[in-house]
């Protein structure tokens, strides 16, 4: 009997810079993802997400509503999904509101493999060989 193929999981992009969010999409794709990209917070809670192994990639510094504000909101819809903020020079206030809310931050620029390992771990996923 063949065994079920393991599903892709799904990143959800959220970031309003074209040129940044068009790099890590490609770059996110190149390491076996499937990446839904949005430019802003209003437009991901305006979206139907997939119900499972799915993580939420969200730039803090959003026009209108900010990265974690978009998912405190859609954790208030009971879509408890795991994500991660990325940012630059977080301050005090944000990491701590982040740890509440149990969102890891990844501090911008994305110059290494930071991101990546910890949308693996976000996701369940074992560390890369």
């Amino acid at each position: 009997m063949p065994s079920s193929p393991i599903p892709v999981p799904t990143l959800v992009l959220v970031d309003d810079d074209v040129a940044l969010r068009s790099a890590l999409k490609f770059a996110l794709e190149l390491e076996g993802y499937r990446v839904h990209a949005f430019a802003s917070g209003e437009d991901l809670l305006a979206a139907e997400l997939p119900a499972a192994n799915i993580c939420l990639v969200v730039d803090e510094n959003l026009p209108g509503m900010s990265g974690l504000d978009s998912v405190g909101a859609l954790r208030a819809r009971s879509q408890d999904l795991p994500a991660l903020l990325i940012t630059s020079h977080p301050g005090p206030g944000l990491r701590q509101r982040a740890r509440r809310m149990r969102v890891p931050i990844v501090e911008k620029p994305l110059i290494d493999d930071r991101l990546v390992r910890n949308i693996r771990c976000a996701l369940g996923q074992p560390p890369a060989a």
